[in-house]
């Protein structure tokens, strides 16, 4: 075998070697994207919930505040006697 021949030979070996290990590091950072995504859309769904358990209270207590509202404007008109309160 000639030099270049040899000097070819190894350079594939290498550069096959290289190719392989360059794959599992890829399938290794895609396994750990994948849990990792996993583990976001756990804490995203906890968070939905959360937020949904808050809001509800929220718009029940935005409900009252509009009623009594209405209320303070029935009673100002009555004690009043003005209309465009």
């Amino acid at each position: 075998m000639e030099a270049a021949q040899i000097v070819l030979v190894v350079v594939v070996v290498v550069l096959t070697v290289l190719l392989g290990a360059v794959g599992v590091q890829v399938f290794l950072v895609l396994r750990e994207v994948r849990w990792s995504l996993r583990r976001v859309n756990r804490i995203l769904d906890e968070t939905e919930v959360m937020v949904r358990s808050v809001t509800r209270p929220a718009v029940v207590i935005g409900e009252g505040l509009a009623q009594a509202a209405g209320i303070f404007r029935v009673i100002g008109r009555f004690l009043g006697g003005r209309k465009d309160v």
